[in-house]
């Protein structure tokens, strides 16, 4: 089967002087949920409204299933399930109608009835788009994507604004189009949400790919498997940054918010270490905790910041 997404190096310039996209490479595998996490302002909706035919690249290739958009432009957008991350939709039409009015501008759709059903919108089918709430709202953006019976379905962020139970739901109606054969591109700022559903990922940051792999492995290259985060009383001044690094088993270390955090391979040597080293110091350890390496300390030693900073 031919690759779903590629590009090469792909660039996106405005004014002659902002570089959006500056050189990126993707290959994504038909039938794999692929995530694309960055700060905001790193370049990943400008990529993917490029891979959506919305954008014209300054430069570099794009091949959708292997066709290309100059060739094959009306039969790409038959394929494609878009999401984007902020829909505006007419508020005086129904949901049931938003459905349809969508579904009329493809010539295989499928049921709007089976659309809504999936979307649990069943019961809001004739009530105004005006009338619901946030997390309706995004779930009728999604049906208005499935409906055209896509290869490939562009999520940016989907699941913003639902609450938990719904955006487990949607997760599932994401694994199922996948198990059909289904290519999902996806962005998000929930880290557990990339972890759960993407078979690889990509960090984008200042329109580059700095990191890509499967969320097991890009943890892994983090050069720790567990964080060990704590607070002491006193002056956390560069030097006790250093003495830190020289705990057992310690892989690289970080200030955060007043907080220290460790990459450990072995907690149970680091922690004992660790206490003995404040009592030394003379100082009162204020917060203790452990827990497992995320993507989120993938994300924050990669790019040196939090996904959700602007």
């Amino acid at each position: 089967m031919p690759v779903a997404i590629q590009c090469r190096d792909l660039r996106k310039t405005y004014d002659g002087k902002v570089e959006a996209v500056r050189g990126l490479n993707l290959e994504i595998q038909t039938g794999e949920c692929f995530g694309l996490l960055g700060p905001n302002g790193a370049g990943k909706t400008t990529t993917i409204e490029i891979l959506e035919g919305l954008l014209q690249p300054t430069s570099g290739e794009v091949s959708i299933l292997g066709h290309s958009w100059r060739e094959n432009e009306r039969g790409l957008r038959e394929w494609m399930g878009i999401s984007l991350q902020e829909t505006r939709l007419s508020e005086k039409l129904t949901v049931r109608e938003t459905v349809e009015l969508f579904a009329s501008f493809y010539r295989e759709p499928r049921s709007s009835d089976e659309v809504l059903e999936q979307l649990q919108l069943t019961e809001k089918a004739d009530a105004w788009v005006g009338k619901l709430s946030g997390g309706q709202r995004q779930r009728l953006a999604v049906a208005t994507a499935l409906v055209c019976n896509p290869k490939i379905l562009f999520l940016d962020e989907p699941t913003t604004g639902l609450d938990p139970q719904s955006r487990r739901q949607l997760w599932d109606i994401i694994r199922a189009f996948q198990r059909d054969g289904g290519t999902v591109l996806l962005t998000t700022h929930y880290m557990d949400e990339a972890e759960r559903l993407c078979d690889r990922l990509a960090i984008v940051d200042h329109g580059q790919i700095i990191a890509e792999g499967s969320p097991p492995d890009l943890i892994e290259r983090l050069g720790g498997h567990h964080v060990v985060e704590f607070a002491v009383s006193g002056n956390s001044d560069g030097a006790w940054l250093n003495a830190w690094r020289g705990l057992p088993s310690v892989e690289s270390v970080r200030e955060d918010e007043g907080m220290v955090a460790l990459n450990v391979k072995e907690p149970h040597l680091t922690i004992p270490a660790l206490l003995d080293a404040v009592e030394k110091q003379g100082s009162e350890l204020q917060h203790l905790t452990t827990r497992q390496a995320s993507l989120e300390d993938v994300f924050v030693r990669l790019t040196g910041r939090h996904l959700r900073e602007e």
